[in-house]
Parts: C-alpha cells; structure tokens; sequence
C-alpha cells in the first residue's frame, strides 16, 4: 500500500511549508509556502548563504541607506528564495508581504506589483506566484485590485468564516485557513484535548470548504498551520494542504488507509447558510469572534518580529 503522504496526494494538492530546498526534492510537493519566519530560519543556514550574499552585492550600488536599503535587500532576498524554490517545485510559491503593511491597501499593492516585478527580472512569470497577504479587511481590498491586475493572492492569518466569505467575494485565488493556531487557542481557553474529528480548527475549514463548494466560489481553499496528522487527515479532500516537513515526514512513515474526507458533492449538501459581506458585517462578526481577532492580530505581530529579526540579520551583513 502507498504511504500515507502519496494517499493524500490523490485527493489533495500537496504544498510543502519550508523554506529549505533539500526537504522540497525530498518530499515532491507540488507547491511551496513561505513566511518571514521561514526565510529567517533558512537565511541564517550556510548553505543559503550564497542568496543573501546575491541580494547584498545586487543593491549595493542601488544609492538607497539605512533602513530603505535593508527593505529593497529583504525584498530581493525573498524573491530569490522564491526562484530557487521554483526550480523545485512544478507549481506555485507564495511569497509574503509586509506584517507592517497588514492595514495598507495602497502599500500591499505597491509591495505585491515590486514582487511580481522582480520575478518576473528573474523569468519567473507572474501565473507561478502567489502574494501573501494578511486577512484584514485592508488585506481582502487590496487582493482585490490585484486580482483584477491578474495577481494571485494567497490570503494568510486566516481563522473565520467571515475572512473566508470576504476572500471569495473579493476574487482572492487561495486562502490558508491556520487550522494548529486555532487549536492552540481553544485548547488556552477551555483547558481540554481535541480529537481530531472534533478539532476547533478542522471544523472551522470543513465549514469555509462547504461554503466555497456550495455556493460556487473558485477560491482554493488550503489547510495550514497543523499541529498533528490527524488534523491533516481530517481534511483529506481539501483543495490544498501547507504542510511541514516534520509532519510530511510522519505521513510518509505511515501506512494506514487515507480516506476522503471532503468533496464537493458532500459540500453541496450541507446546511450552511449564505452570508451576505460587507465592511460592516465582517468586522462585526470578527468583533464576536475573540479568537479569531486574537489570534489574527497575534499573528501579524509575530510575522513583524519575525520580519524584524530578518532585517537585523541583513543590516549586519551590510
């Protein structure tokens, strides 16, 4: 029997969560991931060296300084992982914005079109990438010009309905429901274990999923942030799933049946309820939702430190 890793491939686009090229060849997904946090780990190895030191030489002469100068390198440097990544991967990478600029409708724009601009200096066209962007309400607008500019969009930090119905409506391509951080929250707050079946997170993306497929959004929805396999194995059937390696590594290891836990045709049946979005509706239901408001506010600032720690390191090579 196929491990469980090449199981899930049969219903569910598998997307590797690293920055480290070594796990890309060694696990074969189809798309990448990556976020402040995982460039910083990567950036920081030895044998990723060789890219800093690209993004360095090609902007010394650029006449920018200071913290403008560490911005224009970071923004080279992440591209370039994207690149490489892509000489990996037959699919997509995702490449992140600015946490700073999560309420900047004008400067995600801005910052997406400089991505995109630089890829494609690199021959990277535009169809094989993905920008990154928090979902607020800022994050959802700002998609949905650069969808209409034909930039794909992968919506992150994303824990409720009311951002998943926001994204579909507004054309984003993908969404990254975080599923382990909605765990962790509610595991805070009621002091009990979660099986996997009755996990907070994975019924939180059974039910966008079901939206999306009942009421016939074209955005990808994809699983991310997993705690344990069972989390994943749960959503079998998913559009996509952002996995790490220590869990890819887990589902290779293992050999027990993977059964579909998701479909259209089931989606189609559900009771789910339409809602109808607007500024004043999303915001007061993510009002309503404190763990989604936590854990979104909570993950902008982890990805500014995390981005903060990344121009640290660079300005000390400068």
């Amino acid at each position: 029997m196929n491990n469980q890793l090449e199981q899930l491939k049969q219903f569910t686009t598998v997307v590797a969560d690293t920055g480290d090229f070594a796990t890309l060849k060694q696990y074969a997904p189809r798309d990448a991931t990556t976020n402040p946090t995982l460039i910083m780990k990567a950036a920081t190895l030895p044998e990723y060296a060789y890219l800093l030191d690209k993004a360095i030489a090609d902007n010394r002469s650029s006449g920018l300084t200071g913290k403008a100068q560490v911005s224009r390198v970071l923004d080279h440097l992440l591209v370039l992982f994207g690149a490489e990544i892509l000489k990996v991967v037959p699919g997509r990478v995702s490449t992140e914005t600015d946490a700073s600029l999560s309420f900047d409708v004008n400067g995600l724009v801005a910052k997406a079109r400089t991505f995109i601009g630089l890829y494609q200096k690199l021959g990277v066209p535009k169809e094989r990438i993905l920008i990154k962007i928090a979902t607020t309400w800022e994050g959802v607008r700002a998609a949905e010009v650069l969808q209409r500019e034909g930039v794909n969009c992968n919506m992150t930090l994303l824990f409720s309905l009311a951002q998943a119905v926001a994204c579909a409506e507004a054309g984003a391509r993908l969404i990254s429901p975080f599923v382990g951080r909605i765990l962790d929250w509610y595991k805070k707050s009621t002091g009990r274990e979660y099986s996997a079946a009755e996990d907070p997170g994975v019924v939180s993306v059974q039910a966008i999923y079901n939206y999306y497929k009942k009421f016939g959004h074209n955005t990808e929805v994809m699983g991310a942030s997993f705690r344990n396999v069972g989390e994943i194995l749960e959503l079998a059937g998913c559009d996509l799933l952002t996995i790490s390696p220590a869990l890819l590594g887990e589902l290779q290891a293992g050999t027990t049946p993977v059964a579909r836990k998701l479909s259209p045709e089931t989606a189609r049946t559900s009771t789910i309820e339409r809602v109808k979005m607007d500024e004043n509706t999303f915001r007061w239901m993510m009002n309503e939702d404190a763990m989604a408001t936590e854990k979104l506010a909570e993950g902008i600032r982890s990805f500014a430190a995390d981005a903060l720690k990344l121009e640290k390191h660079i300005a000390s090579r400068l």
